[in-house]
């Protein structure tokens, strides 16, 4: 237990008594099918006009008091002026009804109820009942909090003039907080599905019996031992995982996205750069609002942040990587986010003149696009070679035709170093994406590949991917593509400093050779061909395997060099493929995790290659 030390003189000095900024008034919205949800209504005290409503929806639980003082994740909003209404979801704390921890939505059934038909209704009340209201209602929030506010635009209500969905997930299976094209995100999956359905009054953490959770779930043994250990069948998410091991109907239903095709409400998406949740949801509402967007209002922002980074007060830097002096968060509430709602809420200022915003790391400079990805960028290929370099240069018919490794699920390769902590309470967690890769470049199921040092900047900006020419002596296998700028050798006396110093109560990090990911994934390989219908690989059979990296903007600088790492665990974020092909990994037994061998293609004929979109 840690307790909060409090100074002598601070017990005896009397503090004067903080007063609250707003007045806080907690309601029960009704909604269509007769169920009350929790709803608490933030007014200014010196409320003098009719104001907008700024309204955000969450399964977290709502304040019990106003403020005391303006958080910085809302400075800049407040002092334009908002009504700020926040609502727990049925099932959750106060509000009735049953929480599904589910984003499907039938907008063909009149009586059907889902996040976006509660939106509707609530939104329908406030207007009508708060009083003092413009009439006009934004919506914004991560995470879970952002996929309640994309899910309204499935079916806005008239009033709903903005709305920000900020890393909002949109395919559980496909990719986000659940899933990588099929692979099972194993340690966030169970331990988010415990916290938020063991009790719905709280938040409740698993308590891991082990230090080092890597330990934990390497002693689970198969996946099924979870419900027959621990959960006992208690937790719906999770068995609803369990039983839908492929991209059934359950999933496809969950795939709320596929039913947006149209900018309805104009929308300020957030992405971050090293998001370790919801990387990939922003950009897919960005573009599937983009296929009807004759108003232009469907704008996306990406930045260099872990997951809601942007909601902290400054975001100068993650982990030991620094933005330059830049307050990347505080840029980009100021600059971005309050002059889209005073735009669109209050009519004051002007509508966005770009269709992208970045912070582009490497660089560390702002930029805006007027279409994403930009046309100039030049897809070009960076070349795989069986000596362990990376070069612009296809490989030639002479040399040799692959490299080889041994996966062995018996002993999976870390995610992050070791010991790895639980993912909540969140600790280093949140900055796993960034961390040094150094510390799995001499295992011999790890392949590296290097550039030499670029002799000039190199800028990528848009969808990143890789293409590899692969096999496997087993039926089934996994191939993780990490993609990496490593620093400069830096030999002066005071290279164990970085730009900024360690921040308080951590060490000094070197940033010498440091190896810093810059896009990272994995593909299953029972998912090549179909994601409904897996199927066995042929044994030691090099066929193609194409791993999206998602959208990023980066500069490669001069001095630096880029790598690439090859392997084919990463443990425990994913589950471990057991090799052996069998129908259900989620039920596969212990003697079904069998060692394979495992190679990588660089010849003229299979060249495995990366595709980068350079700029000019």
């Amino acid at each position: 237990m840690f307790i909060r030390a409090t100074s002598t003189l601070a017990q005896e000095t009397p503090q004067p008594e903080s007063k609250p900024l707003a007045k806080l008034q907690e309601v029960m919205i009704p909604v269509r099918d007769g169920v009350h949800l929790q709803t608490v209504i933030i007014t200014p005290l010196d409320q003098k006009e009719p104001l907008p409503i700024l309204f955000r929806r969450t399964p977290y639980g709502v304040p019990d008091k106003p403020p005391e003082q303006m958080p910085a994740s809302t400075k800049e909003l407040a002092q334009d002026g908002y009504i700020f209404v926040i609502q727990n979801l049925r099932g959750r704390f106060k509000s009735e009804g049953v929480f599904n921890l589910s984003s499907q939505v039938d907008l063909k059934d009149p009586k059907a109820t889902n996040e976006t038909t509660d939106a509707y209704d609530s939104i329908d009340w406030l207007v009508k009942n708060v009083p003092n209201n413009n009439g006009k209602v934004g919506m914004m929030g991560v995470s879970y909090d952002g996929l309640t506010t994309a899910m309204t635009l499935l079916h806005p209500h008239p009033a709903l003039k903005a709305i920000s969905e900020q890393a909002s997930p949109v395919d559980q299976w496909m990719n986000d907080d659940d899933h990588r094209y099929g692979a099972l995100r194993e340690s966030y999956d169970f331990e988010y599905a415990v916290m938020e359905q063991s009790d719905k009054n709280k938040n409740t953490h698993f308590e891991f019996e082990t230090y080092d959770t890597y330990e934990w779930y390497l002693n689970l043994g198969p996946l099924s031992n979870i419900n027959a250990k621990y959960l006992h069948g208690s937790i719906p998410y999770w068995n609803s995982t369990i039983d839908h091991p492929d991209y059934d109907d359950f999933w496809k239903k969950e795939a709320w996205v596929n039913q947006l095709h149209a900018s309805t409400v104009p929308n300020l998406n957030v992405a971050g750069f090293w998001d370790q949740e919801d990387p990939w949801g922003p950009w897919q509402i960005f573009r599937h609002a983009e296929e009807s967007d004759p108003d232009h209002t469907n704008f996306i922002v990406a930045g260099p942040w872990f997951h809601g980074e942007w909601r902290t007060p400054k975001a100068d830097s993650i982990g030991p990587i620094p933005f330059g002096g830049h307050e990347t968060a505080r840029e980009f509430r100021e600059n971005i986010e309050a002059p889209f709602f005073r735009y669109y809420l209050h009519g004051v200022g002007q509508k966005p003149t770009w269709q992208a915003s970045t912070f582009q790391t490497g660089s560390n400079t702002w930029r805006t696009y007027a279409i994403w990805p930009p046309k100039e960028a030049k897809l070009t290929k960076l070349y795989l070679h069986a000596d362990g370099t990376l070069s612009f240069s296809a490989p030639n018919a002479t040399g040799k035709a692959y490299r080889e490794y041994v996966s062995d699920p018996a002993n999976p390769v870390p995610y992050r170093q070791r010991p790895i902590s639980p993912t909540y309470p969140a600790g280093d967690w949140r900055t796993w994406e960034v961390a040094d890769q150094r510390f799995v470049d001499h295992r011999p199921d790890v392949l590296t590949f290097v550039s030499e040092p670029f002799d000039h900047d190199l800028t990528v900006t848009g969808p990143l991917a890789a293409t590899l020419f692969a096999s496997t002596s087993g039926t089934d296998s996994d191939f993780v593509v990490k993609l990496i700028d490593v620093y400069p050798q830096d030999t002066q006396k005071n290279a164990w400093n970085p730009e900024e110093g360690p921040k308080p109560g951590q060490y000094a990090q070197s940033l010498n050779s440091y190896e810093l990911p810059i896009a990272m994934e994995v593909r299953r390989g029972r998912y090549l061909e179909s994601f409904e219908n897996p199927h066995a690989l042929t044994p030691n059979q090099p066929i193609e395997w194409n791993v999206p990296l998602r959208n990023h903007d980066h500069v490669f600088l001069k001095g630096h060099r880029i790598m690439v790492q090859i392997q084919s665990t990463w443990f425990p974020l994913i589950d471990r493929n057991p090799q052996k092909f069998v129908p259900s990994i989620y039920k596969a037994v212990a003697s079904d995790l069998v060692p394979a061998t495992q190679r990588i293609y660089c010849s003229a004929e299979m060249p495995s290659h990366l595709v980068l979109p350079v700029m000019p």
